[in-house]
């Protein structure tokens, strides 16, 4: 059995990794836990996180964690790729043994994930088909939902709120990310298949 953590930002990415990851995982001894990072959410920082990941070594197998790129604070000009550099760099300074604690950094959010398949945002009751269409029509702008991030007011869960004014992240993200299924995101993204495919791997 592998006692896995994953620090969280929020109460959204805490029930994907209970609701989705967790029955992915599971069969294959794989326990995975989300832990909210405390204090406000979305303030992560190489400064908050690395401690964080490194505490939960006294209790767990393995720790990782699936925090947004977007809104992380003092990034600088850093891709998603250095920045998680950075924070292993930061991790291995503590001697933790090589390859239990390793960090994942979501390009360029958590919603984006969503829009691996626009036709499970109809998890949501009374949805307009025509909201499906309009995100559709988003996903088909870039070359994959993980690339979907001009700013401010067009990440991916800006984006959702202003063409579905019903959504609700906590309540309906994990639904719609179940609904998709984790074949069809993983096809979609390639960042989060290259993750969940290391987290598959701890079971060897």
């Amino acid at each position: 059995m592998i006692r896995l953590a994953i620090s969280v930002e929020g109460e959204t990415e805490e029930a994907f990794v209970k609701n989705v990851l967790a029955n992915h995982l599971n069969p294959l001894g794989i326990y995975p836990t989300g832990i909210l990072i405390r204090g406000r959410g979305g303030n992560v920082s190489v400064e908050r996180l690395v401690p964080v990941m490194v505490n939960f070594t006294w209790e767990f197998d393995a720790v990782t964690s699936l925090v947004d790129f977007y809104g992380f604070r003092n990034k600088g000009e850093r891709s998603v790729d250095e920045l998680e550099a950075h924070l292993l760099c930061e991790i291995n300074k503590k001697n933790l043994g090589p390859g239990r604690v390793f960090p994942y950094v979501q390009k360029h959010e958590f919603e984006g994930l969503l829009f691996s398949d626009t036709s499970a945002f109809g998890v949501i009751a009374d949805l307009d088909e025509r909201n499906i269409i309009a995100l559709s029509n988003i996903r088909g702008q870039f070359d994959s939902p993980e690339h979907i991030n001009d700013g401010p007011e067009s990440a991916p869960s800006k984006r959702i709120l202003h063409t579905v004014k019903k959504y609700d992240k906590v309540r309906y993200g994990w639904e719609i990310a179940q609904k998709a299924g984790l074949d069809k995101i993983r096809r979609e993204c390639q960042r989060f298949h290259d993750w969940l495919t290391r987290l598959e791997g701890l079971a060897s």
